[in-house]
Parts: structure tokens; C-alpha cells; sequence
């Protein structure tokens, strides 16, 4: 009996112990996301460069998954931005051109003469939307962004979706004030003249890092950079200026696009240096996760928002062989680094050509920190864990949507990819482009004509999602003037084109001196 009652107690104990284990929160996997602004397909070492220096995020690249073909969901900044944290493709959430630009009849007061009005669009991202910060906050994590949102105004704040801290989030798109201290951020305060804003967020997310090491966070870090104004240190000028000359300065740096002159070589100092301090400010947040002893059990993601700058703003970089940038429909415009750092999964130095997007994270995300998928939330995007574990997915269909006018020469357009095959719709008069891409990256011929078949066929397909999705179109503008609008194109080759020449080699010139302190370096007014 007293053998029978002491097995029983044992039990009992056994029992007790694992029921509160059991009861013990799981400790999931952190996240650490890094978007860029701004930040082309060529911009870093590890993706072609060979005038910038990014050594931390290259360190970060041979670490992780590549994907080679990585899109953003949108040419432009608030539409992919609002698609990563939804999982939506642009005409579903609504916010399909950066908040705060104009659109119907205000956008006459751009004196653009364009034969259009832009169509409407969202201006804050939706409180309905389960946003991934959300989801991630629900199932037990710390949630923290720090950086640029432009994702609406009071009200629609980082803290109004889900993320618990927000260091210098709100509805500016650039860096107000620019890159050094004082800027002009309520959600920031200036704490020493000349401090970098790159380095202070990095610092930010280093020391919510270092507070929550015990604890699964999910940390974003949403940098200003590389979106102009360009700025940059004297040092940093010099040291790119030298190299630039090393490699052989050019005569010329442009060539006209369709409506825009367009950068056609890597060698601007101001942005070089840019640049590598976003990537000094990569470096301290990646080696506050090694100082911590997490590293291991931290997934990293890499990624832009848009192209690298080529024509307006900045007219900072150039993405060739990809064609265009910033703002435009062709590849340059909406092809990003696309990096995903999952330790536990040992894929560092793995790539894949499977085409995916800025919707793919979410569901990724989740599902490899091992929480429920939101399939009716994220519905445009999809988990690519099983192309990070060695498997396959079946082909699918990308969408854009863009009804505007980009401020840097692209047209509105929307584009269909399945496959190799990519054709985009112009609003402006009806026609199609049809391109190979696993022939035609740089997109320089339109095979329309040679593959009519499948022009159509994409074409039906294009009409029939921007039905599904109640796609906001654009709207003829009656006031439409040819003449004027002619006048307009011939100003610009007779005088912006030269100017940028001009400007760029000043840049490049030995003693170049644009004021005293260096940190208002380039101010654009695009």
C-alpha cells in the first residue's frame, strides 16, 4: 500500500511539474525588419555597386536568403509601406500614391500640363486593416518602429497599429530638417546639434533591443535615408569625390528618359556618403543582436520601399541595366534587395528566382515565428517558408496599380506579371508594353507585337483584378493643353538637362563647398 501511495504522489508531482511548464509563455523567435527609403536594386556591394560601400549590409546579405527577383509593391513610398504592414497589393488597401500628393483637380497646381488627373486615393492607412505589427503584437510580442511612417497623420500614428513604441514616426515623408541635428520631428526630440538621424534611430532600436533581449520583440527600423535631401559629411565627400576620380569621371552622367533626363552612372559623393551611413547605422543594430547573444534567435529582413532615385528629387543614383527608378513602371522602379535572415534555418548564401513582393512578408513572417496565418488579412501576399526550407511554390501573378503621375517621370500605369512575361497598361492613351524579363531585364523591347496572344491574355487578366479590387482610375483633364505641354518638355531639355550636368560635376569638383557645416549638403526642391 505505502508502495502504491508513493508511485501515486510521484505521478502527482510529474503531473503538477508539467502542467506549469506548460503554462510558461513560448519564447518565440525575434524579428527585426529593416526597410530603406529610396534604396535601389544596385545601391549596395553585394548587389553590384562598385562605387558605394555598404560592408554591413553586405555582411547581412551573404547571412541570409536572397531573392533575386524582390519587388516592392508600389514605385512609390506610402503604397508599399502600407502593403508591407497589410499584406495587401496597392488598389486593395487604397493608398496607392505617396500621402500628400495631389491628385484631381488639385494636381493643376503642379503646372505639370499633363493629360490627366490622377485618381484619388486613401490618406491614412485604414483602421480596419489587422496590420502586421498587430499581429505580431497579439501573439505576445514587444512591437517597436523607429523612423519614417508617412502612412497618415494624427490619429494614424505607428502607436494607432499596433507597435507599442514609436521613435520618430509621423506623416512626413522626408527628413524634415534633414539629417542632423536639429530636425523637425515631434515623435524625435533633438538631443545634440549635428547628431545623425540614421545613427540616432539605429541607437533607438539598439537600446529597445537591449531592454527587451529577455523577451520576443519585433522591432522595425524604418530609415529616412536614402530619400533626399541628400546630405552628408565633408569627410565622407571627400572620400567618395577621390574615388569617383580614381574610377574616371565622365563628361556626361544623364540621358533623357521619356519625360525626365535620367542618371545614367553611379558617381554622386553626397549620396555615396549617405548611403554609408545608413549602413554604419545597420552595422550598430546587427551587432547589438551579436552583443546580446541573440543573433541566433533573431530573423532579419532587408528590404526598400521603391527604386533608387534616378530622375527627380535628388537625381541621386542609377539602377541600370535595370531601366527607370523612382516613381516609374519599369523594373528600376519597383525592384528591390529582398533579404530574409532566418538562423535557425541555416540558408545563408541561398537565392531563388521565384518573383515575390512586399505583401510576402506578412505571412512569412508569421508563419516562420509560428503564429496563425490572417489568409483573409494578407491576402495578396504568401508565405515563402517552404522556398526557404528547400521546397517550391507554384507560379502566381503579381499586380501593380499606380493612377498618378510620379514626380519623377514615370506615367500613370498598371502592370501585370506572370512568369517571364510583364506587361504594362498606360492610362494616359491605352497602349501595352509587353517585356521578356528572363530575356529583356532593361526592358528595351516591347514584344507586344511579336507575342499578341499573350498580350491579350495578360491584358484580360490585368482588366479583370482591377474590376475585382475596385481599382481607382485615373480621369482625362479637360484643360489639357499639347502645346503647353510641349513648351513644358522643350524647357526641359534645353535647361534641366544641362543644369543636372552642370550640378553633377560641380559635386565631383576638388574643393566643392555647398555652406559651411556641410549638413544641408544638397536641399531639393522636387
Amino acid at each position: 500500500m505505502k508502495i502504491i501511495s508513493l508511485a501515486f504522489f510521484v505521478t502527482l508531482l510529474w503531473v503538477g511539474c508539467d502542467n506549469k511548464k506548460s503554462e510558461e509563455p513560448v519564447r518565440r523567435p525575434n524579428v527585426l525588419f529593416i526597410l530603406v527609403d529610396d534604396l535601389g536594386l544596385r545601391d549596395l556591394g553585394c548587389t553590384g555597386s562598385t562605387f558605394y560601400e555598404t560592408p554591413n549590409i553586405d555582411r547581412l546579405a551573404s547571412e541570409a536568403f536572397i531573392f533575386t527577383q524582390g519587388y516592392a509593391a508600389s514605385c512609390v513610398c506610402s503604397p508599399s509601406r502600407a502593403s508591407i504592414l497589410t499584406g495587401k497589393f496597392t488598389a486593395r488597401h487604397g493608398i496607392t500614391d505617396w500621402i500628400g500628393a495631389e491628385s484631381g483637380i488639385e494636381w493643376r497646381k503642379n503646372n505639370r500640363h499633363d493629360r490627366l488627373l490622377p485618381a484619388g486615393y486613401v490618406h491614412n492607412l485604414p483602421a480596419a486593416e489587422i496590420t502586421l505589427a498587430e499581429a505580431m503584437k497579439s501573439a505576445g510580442y514587444k512591437t517597436f518602429f523607429a523612423g519614417k511612417w508617412h502612412l497618415g497623420a494624427l490619429g494614424s500614428y505607428p502607436e494607432d497599429h499596433g507597435f507599442d513604441i514609436n521613435k520618430g514616426g509621423w506623416e512626413k515623408g522626408s527628413p524634415m530638417g534633414g539629417y542632423f541635428s536639429p530636425w523637425v520631428n515631434p515623435k524625435l526630440e533633438n538631443r545634440k546639434d549635428g547628431e545623425n538621424l540614421s545613427m540616432r534611430l539605429a541607437n533607438e532600436t539598439a537600446a529597445f533591443i537591449k531592454s527587451h533581449k529577455d523577451s520576443s520583440f519585433f522591432a522595425f527600423l524604418s530609415f529616412y535615408a536614402v530619400h533626399g535631401p541628400i546630405q552628408t559629411t565633408q569627410e565622407k565627400w571627400q572620400k567618395y569625390r577621390a574615388k569617383a576620380e580614381a574610377q574616371g569621371i565622365a563628361e556626361m552622367g544623364f540621358k533623357m528618359e521619356r519625360n525626365l533626363p535620367i542618371r545614367t552612372i553611379q558617381d554622386n559623393p553626397i549620396y555615396a556618403g549617405l548611403v554609408e551611413s545608413m549602413d554604419d547605422a545597420v552595422g550598430i543594430v546587427l551587432n547589438a543582436l551579436k552583443e546580446y547573444g541573440i543573433a541566433e534567435n533573431t530573423m532579419v529582413v532587408f528590404t526598400s520601399d521603391n527604386g533608387g532615385v534616378a530622375s527627380g528629387d535628388s537625381f541621386s543614383t542609377t539602377n541600370l541595366p535595370l531601366r527607370g527608378g523612382k516613381g516609374y513602371q519599369w523594373e528600376g522602379g519597383i525592384r528591390e534587395p529582398y533579404f530574409i535572415k532566418v538562423p535557425w534555418l541555416q540558408t545563408g548564401g541561398s537565392t531563388s528566382d521565384y518573383p515575390v513582393t512586399g505583401t510576402d512578408f506578412y505571412p512569412t513572417i508569421l508563419d516562420l515565428v509560428e503564429i496563425d496565418l490572417l489568409p483573409e488579412q494578407h491576402e495578396d501576399g504568401i508565405s515563402l517558408k517552404p522556398i526557404l526550407e528547400g521546397k517550391t511554390l507554384p507560379d502566381r501573378t503579381l499586380f501593380w496599380h499606380y493612377p498618378h503621375y510620379g514626380n519623377q517621370g514615370g506615367d500613370p500605369s498598371s502592370i501585370i506579371r506572370e512568369k517571364e512575361w510583364k506587361l504594362i497598361h498606360y492610362w494616359e492613351d491605352g497602349r501595352d508594353e509587353l517585356y521578356n524579363l528572363s530575356l529583356d531585364a532593361g526592358e528595351q523591347q516591347n514584344v507586344l507585337d511579336d507575342f499578341p496572344e499573350i498580350a491579350l491574355r495578360l491584358s484580360n487578366k490585368l482588366d479583370a483584378w482591377l474590376k475585382e479590387v475596385d481599382a481607382k482610375l485615373p480621369t482625362p483633364d479637360g484643360a489639357y493643353d499639347p502645346g503647353l505641354a510641349n513648351q513644358q518638355h522643350q524647357k526641359i531639355l534645353r535647361e534641366r538637362w544641362p543644369a543636372l550636368e552642370q550640378q553633377r560635376l560641380e559635386m565631383l569638383k576638388d574643393g566643392f563647398m555647398p555652406n559651411a557645416d556641410w549638413w544641408g549638403s544638397q536641399v531639393t526642391k522636387d
